[in-house]
């Protein structure tokens, strides 16, 4: 995170290991394997201010120039959809994805201020006890 242009700042994001395909595969995160990215979807605080108040179209648009402006390519700019949600879940289905998080455009940053939508056909990994094996090891 070095190479992020800021003082200082706090992103809200998910770490996650791609395939050769550039998908994120859990059991990849899990056994270390594959190259771990940083997904930054939100910003919260950027070189001194707090930006939980501000709407989340406006602190999207902060991300997104802290980051292209960065040298960093382990942190990438997660990008969002304002329309077509359905079509966009739809496509996530059918690629076999795990889901979306849907948040609202002029929405303030909080810890219940997202909602996650599962697919409901998601397969991939097979469950708590093998996440904990493998954290044992």
């Amino acid at each position: 995170m070095a190479g992020l242009q800021a003082k200082s700042a706090i992103l809200d994001g998910e770490i996650v290991c791609l395939d050769s395909n550039g998908v994120s595969q859990f059991k990849e995160l899990l056994y270390r394997r594959g190259r771990a990215v940083f997904f930054a979807f939100d910003l919260v605080w950027l070189d001194g201010v707090d930006l939980h108040q501000t709407p989340l179209v406006e602190r999207k648009k902060k991300l997104r120039k802290v980051i292209e402006r960065s040298e960093c390519s382990e942190i990438i700019y997660s990008q969002h959809v304002e329309r077509d949600g359905k079509l966009l879940f739809q496509e996530i289905c059918e690629r076999n994805l795990e889901g979306i998080v849907c948040k609202r455009r002029m929405g303030v940053y909080s810890e219940h201020g997202w909602l996650k939508v599962k697919n409901p056909r998601y397969t991939q990994g097979e469950g708590r006890r093998e996440m904990f094996e493998a954290f044992r090891k």
